[in-house]
Order: C-alpha cells, then sequence, then structure tokens
C-alpha cells in the first residue's frame, strides 16, 4: 500500500513539475504514455524490449556463474587471491565504455562481442562478492561434515551453499541492476535493436517521450522479474533460517 502511494505521489509530482515547464524536454505522463502505445501497437516496442532483455539474461548467467567460480576459488585458496588480487582490481578499475569498445574492435559488432563486453564488465564484482563469501566460511560446519562423512556434494549443499546463498543474493541483486544498465550502452554502441539502439535513436530525433517510454517500460520487466522471480527465489533459498530451532 505504501510502495502504491509512494509510486502515485512520483507520478503526480512529475505531471505537476511537466505541466508548470510546459516544455518538450519534460513531456506529460500522458505523453510519453502515447509514445509506448504508438510502438506497442506497431510490435516494436516489445521486440526491442525482448532483445535487450535476452542479452540482458544471458550476460547475466554468464557473469554469475564464471565470477562465482573464481570467487570461491580465490576466497578458498589465499596464494591464488594473493596473485590474481592486482588482476582482479585492475579489472574492477576499467570504465565500462573501454570495455565495450575494445569488445566490439577486437570481435567485431556481433552478438557475441556485445553479451560478451556485458559480462566483463559485471564479473569482477561477482567475483568480489563471492571471495568474501568463500573468506565467511565456517570451518567448524566443514569439520562437522568430514565428521558425519557428508561427502562432496551433501557438503556442497546442506554446508556450504546455505552459507554462500546471501552472497549469492547480494551479487545478483546488483548484477541485474547493474548489467541492464550497460546492455543499453552496448546496443546504444554497437547493435541494431534492442532498447539502447531505440534511445539512441530517439535521442537523435529529440523525442524525449519515446525515450522515456522505453526506459520506463524495460525498468517495468526488471521490477516484474524481481518481484516475481528474484525476490521468490530468494525467499525459498533462505526457508531453513525461518525453521523453528
Amino acid at each position: 500500500m505504501v510502495t502504491a502511494a509512494s509510486l502515485i505521489g512520483l507520478l503526480v509530482l512529475w505531471w505537476l513539475i511537466s505541466v508548470v515547464a510546459d516544455s518538450r524536454v519534460l513531456p506529460t505522463p500522458p505523453d510519453v504514455f502515447a509514445a509506448f502505445w504508438r510502438d506497442a501497437v506497431t510490435g516494436e516496442l516489445f521486440f526491442h524490449l525482448a532483445m535487450t532483455l535476452y542479452r540482458v539474461v544471458t550476460a547475466f548467467v554468464l557473469a554469475m556463474v564464471i565470477g562465482s567460480a573464481i570467487g570461491i576459488a580465490l576466497g578458498m585458496s589465499r596464494e591464488a587471491n594473493r596473485f590474481f588480487d592486482p588482476w582482479l582490481i585492475l579489472f574492477l578499475n576499467i570504465p565500462a565504455l573501454v570495455v565495450i569498445v575494445l569488445a566490439y574492435i577486437w570481435f567485431g559488432l556481433n552478438e557475441a562481442a556485445a553479451i560478451g563486453a556485458i559480462a566483463v564488465n559485471k564479473i569482477p564484482n561477482v567475483v568480489v562478492t563471492m571471495r568474501e563469501g568463500a573468506r565467511a566460511l565456517d570451518p567448524s560446519l566443514s569439520e562437522m561434515a568430514r565428521v558425519y562423512r557428508f561427502g562432496r556434494k551433501r557438503t556442497l549443499r546442506h554446508v556450504v551453499l546455505p552459507q554462500l546463498q546471501p552472497y549469492f543474493a547480494a551479487a545478483s541483486r546488483s548484477g541485474i541492476a547493474l548489467i541492464w544498465k550497460i546492455a543499453l550502452v552496448v546496443e546504444l554502441l554497437g547493435r541494431s535493436n534492442g532498447v539502447g539502439f531505440e534511445i539512441s535513436l530517439y535521442f537523435q530525433l529529440f523525442d524525449v517521450a519515446a525515450i522515456l517510454a522505453y526506459t520506463l517500460a524495460f525498468v517495468a520487466v526488471m521490477l516484474l522479474i524481481e518481484f516475481l522471480l528474484v525476490q521468490p527465489l530468494e525467499a525459498y533459498s533462505t526457508r531453513w533460517r525461518a525453521r523453528p530451532a
């Protein structure tokens, strides 16, 4: 209820400011909806949303799998962490724009380069988060698993993964927010479809209403994923915490 009231308040504030300003720079909500409906009726908006979502999901999965594996390995090995830490710091500080431009120069203006550039920009952040999770593993629980002869699979499922889950959730949550923003830049620079491409096109036409329509449409998609997929999965994976002792 509070969330709905807050969003309605923001909409009303936007509407009032746009009416007072009376400028093309800040269109009213009805103008933005008209731009949304114009491209939605033709199916163009949904096509570009789907292309961006495909790149976001693919890059997200790659970044989480690769980043988690590297991060856990570094967190469980002091020697490996000491050796690769300078590499990690370097990749953390390379601007996303540089990675995108180099990917297009080295591999061409294709889907592999686009998705790879998005994933590479996120992997270092996942590595850092999961490394800290691996460092925080309770050695007494691992010792207990050895005493009771859990085996590798049971130890991983019942001892290691529950402890890493909060770190995995944090990496996932921040990853979704970061990856889709990088995806728009990737599309703006080198793809012929997607939300980023459409925003670039409407920027040249100075159509602010269409820019906001595509932006808010994709934000709505990401919010649906958050509420319908990410949060339920997180609640399911942490259900053991709610069990009585």
